[in-house]
């Protein structure tokens, strides 16, 4: 299976500590000191919108958003353009880039991302519809990636049952972990603020 077009969300663990109407101004930052390896093009501010995208990071190969979707506040990577290589490499790389990104945000905005938990999304249903045979066909390299991830600690991946819906795996850790730890057991060398 050709997976593309993967979304990686990291919940946030103070979501209350939050301000989303100023997020706006930080992602305009990022585009002006070109702060992710994305071409950054725009902010969009989806605030009015309830359990809405938030606010959105427009990028040319990507997208990158505080989004609200059902209820929960977390940092949401979208994966737009298509990329060559494995569906292990995919999957690492929009591991990455959401745990930059996130790294990023802990370090200059103060936000505390759940390291045990996060949601990936297939945003392609017809290439990966919402049912057990994706998963069968895509379960080894999560396994993989997870494994790698979580350094052997167990985990949970429960596909989410709708059919209706995109391809969802929540995933689950049996321990919490730091972004840091996350990106170093993905081989990320550690950056400091």
């Amino acid at each position: 299976m050709n997976v593309q077009h993967i979304n990686i969300k990291l919940f946030i663990e103070n979501p209350q500590a939050v301000r989303l109407d100023h997020f706006a101004g930080i992602f305009n930052t990022w585009i002006q000191r070109r702060l992710t390896d994305d071409l950054l093009i725009d902010v969009a501010d989806y605030l009015h919108v309830h359990h809405g995208p938030g606010i959105v990071l427009i990028g040319h190969e990507a997208n990158y958003s505080l989004d609200n979707a059902s209820g929960r506040l977390g940092l949401l990577y979208n994966r737009k353009e298509q990329l060559d290589g494995t569906t292990q490499d995919k999957l690492v790389q929009a591991v990455r880039s959401t745990l930059t990104a996130a790294r990023r945000l802990e370090q200059e905005q103060r936000i505390k991302f759940v390291g045990g938990e996060l949601q990936l999304v297939v945003n392609d249903r017809l290439l990966a519809p919402n049912t057990l045979e994706t998963f069968a066909a895509i379960e080894a390299d999560l396994k993989t990636l997870f494994d790698r991830l979580y350094k052997g600690r167990g985990y949970e991946l429960n596909q989410g049952p709708d059919p209706r819906e995109r391809f969802t795996v929540n995933v689950k850790a049996a321990a919490q972990f730091a972004v840091e730890a996350l990106l170093q057991n993905l081989g990320v060398e550690p950056v400091h603020a």
